[in-house]
């Protein structure tokens, strides 16, 4: 009687193991969290629809920043405006006048031959100086 050994016979296992699926999903949330800012770079902009209106009369003076094809920039504030500035001298002048003005419209002018890298370093430059907008100015055809 001893060949006949009771055994105990195992049920079959219905639960699914999930902790390798969690471990995939924590590995992938961590790829797009890295990845996702490398994406999305990009400088917040109100571009016109239709063509281009003038600001109204009873608007505030904009600040203008310029670049000009050399890639130096300026700014209509100040003593010297016709003297080129540093990049965080132009960055400190605006958002010092941001916090005193924060409607003040902000607006960039570039010259028509200089490289649009310059116009987007300088769109973000005023963008992390505080200006919640930045317009772009341009010139009415003839």
């Amino acid at each position: 009687m001893e060949a006949f050994i009771a055994r105990k016979r195992r049920k079959a296992m219905s639960e699914i193991n999930v902790v390798p699926y969690i471990d995939v999903m924590l590995v992938l949330l961590i790829i797009f969290m890295v990845t996702a800012p490398l994406i999305t770079q990009g400088v917040d902009v109100d571009l016109p629809q239709a063509d281009a209106q003038p600001l109204p009369e009873d608007s505030r003076q904009p600040l203008v920043a310029s670049v000009d094809r050399e890639g130096n920039y300026y700014l209509n504030l100040g003593d010297n405006q016709d003297q080129p500035m540093s990049a965080v001298d132009v960055a400190t002048l605006v958002a010092a006048h941001l916090r005193m003005d924060p409607e003040t419209p902000v607006v960039v002018r570039g010259d028509g031959n200089v490289a649009y890298a310059q116009v987007v370093q300088l769109m973000v430059l005023l963008q992390r100086a505080g200006a919640p907008k930045v317009g772009l100015m341009t010139q009415p055809p003839e």
